[in-house]
């Protein structure tokens, strides 16, 4: 499930993981798979020791909120409207509580969901500003602070909530958290993933 987490500029956004069957990711009208989150987490900590680091990440975005769905109703299988709808018409939320585990084989869905929210969403190349001696990290229109950005991280590491089914990463989490444990300087200076 999605979680609010504080930013700079926004006050409180939603980010994570909604669907347990897929490796798709919001933060907050932008859409990324987890691969693609984690491999930019691993070239901002590539650049971490530089004062500041720009890039640009590939993203699919959402504009309207009846586009994008409604994430209780369709976990509740009361409303599938927009891409979330769709989505959950083809992965429905488990109809037993101990079943609700984000599955870390999720990515093997992607060419599906990717075929589904294209039809809702929009490519889109957003620019990331990382000021490394200032501590914060500008994500399209969104700006962070380094415990903030951080604890997205954290978030993906642990699969959010409900976390990852029998505590199994997939791959790509792993080398992240990695990179960014080898690298816990600028932006992130202070990071404890623990294992």
């Amino acid at each position: 499930m999605p979680l609010a987490f504080d930013s700079l500029s926004h006050g409180s956004v939603a980010f994570g993981f909604f669907n347990i069957e897929s490796d798709m990711l919001l933060l907050d009208r932008y859409f990324l798979f987890a691969d693609e989150f984690c491999k930019y987490a691993e070239d901002i900590a590539e650049n971490a020791g530089g004062q500041n680091y720009q890039t640009t990440w590939q993203v699919r975005i959402i504009h309207t909120a009846e586009a994008i769905g409604d994430l209780m109703g369709a976990i509740h299988g009361v409303r599938y409207i927009g891409f979330i709808g769709e989505l959950y018409r083809c992965f429905p939320f488990p109809p037993r509580a101990q079943d609700f585990k984000q599955n870390p084989q999720g990515f093997k869905a992607q060419s599906q969901v990717s075929e589904i929210i294209s039809k809702y969403a929009k490519q889109l190349e957003i620019h990331v500003s990382v000021e490394n001696a200032g501590r914060e990290i500008q994500i399209g229109e969104y700006r962070f602070s380094r415990t903030q950005f951080q604890s997205f991280i954290d978030y993906v590491w642990r699969g959010g909530y409900p976390r990852w089914q029998d505590e199994i990463r997939p791959a790509y989490v792993s080398t992240m958290r990695d990179e960014v444990m080898r690298n816990c300087e600028g932006i992130f200076e202070g990071i404890n993933i623990q294992l």
